[in-house]
């Protein structure tokens, strides 16, 4: 079949579901991953035919896409910090808002003049803070935890698909007495969407992505927050900076978490004036 002619057969059965931009943006993804061909390729040569061999595969997204699956689970792979990540079921799709924090990180350690630092990553999901960090900062050793097992060997796997090295522990941070060394810095993404949240959620996340790494209950939502940094007080060395994405709508109440236990915290917007970012020093 041309591409061409399946493009439109696409198009056609996803046009209830989605935006035709987004069709047209899931189209190019599966032909780049499926037969190597990026958009201006198919400008190019107009006429090019799907392979027969590959045909299923395309019919199978496009059937997985109608469900409301992540075009990053269909295809196995995002892109975070410009860095490549397999991704599946078992992790969160990585979001922009966290190369944010990543950014943040890497601006305060260059202005550092200790160079050889120890950063720890809670929550690590696809590996993508602690990878990103890792690579960007060559000198640093890099620890990251994660309560899923599975995640973890997706975060090894992805490690090595970047060529750094983490040290990557099987830990449930919520029954954890001490961490296991101390740190420069502490950076974690916990889960923080409240359950009355979840009305707000896109239908591809809230049918697709792990639960267990998103979603906390309304009578207790920064439970996270605040062992994390009650083990952070005690594991951070003199100097130490504690980092953590948040709750838009619990800023506040996640600044005075900081606080009361100690630390000097200050809120950052994201590049949609949301507060997203917490530092406590």
């Amino acid at each position: 079949m041309l591409i061409s002619v399946f493009k439109k057969e696409f198009q056609d059965r996803l046009i209830k579901e989605y935006p035709i931009e987004e069709i047209n943006s899931f189209f190019h993804l599966l032909t780049e991953a499926f037969l190597g061909l990026s958009r201006l390729d198919l400008a190019l040569d107009p006429a090019r035919e799907i392979p027969a061999t590959h045909k299923r595969k395309f019919e199978d997204a496009m059937e997985r896409l109608s469900h409301h699956e992540p075009i990053q689970y269909i295809i196995g792979k995002t892109e975070f910090f410009g860095l490549p990540f397999i991704v599946d079921p078992n992790v969160l799709i990585p979001r922009p808002e966290t190369e944010e924090l990543v950014s943040w990180i890497l601006e305060d350690v260059k202005k550092r003049e200790k160079k050889e630092i120890s950063i720890l990553d809670i929550g690590t999901g696809s590996g993508c803070i602690a990878i990103s960090l890792a690579r960007n900062l060559p000198a640093a050793t890099v620890t990251a935890i994660d309560v899923s097992a599975a995640a973890i060997e997706i975060a090894k796997t992805n490690a090595q698909l970047n060529n750094v090295a983490v040290n990557f522990l099987h830990q449930d941070i919520l029954t954890c007495t001490n961490l296991p060394h101390d740190y420069d810095v502490i950076v974690s993404n916990p889960p923080y969407v409240r359950e009355l949240e979840k009305q707000e959620m896109q239908r591809n996340v809230l049918e697709n992505e792990p639960h267990l790494a998103l979603y906390v209950k309304d009578e207790d939502p920064l439970i996270f927050y605040r062992k994390i940094t009650k083990l952070a007080r005690s594991a951070l060395l003199p100097g130490g900076v504690l980092y953590f994405e948040i709750n838009q709508y619990l800023g506040q109440e996640t600044k005075e978490l900081l606080n009361n236990e100690g630390f000097k915290a200050g809120l950052k917007k994201d590049i949609y004036g949301n507060f997203r970012m917490l530092k406590g020093e």
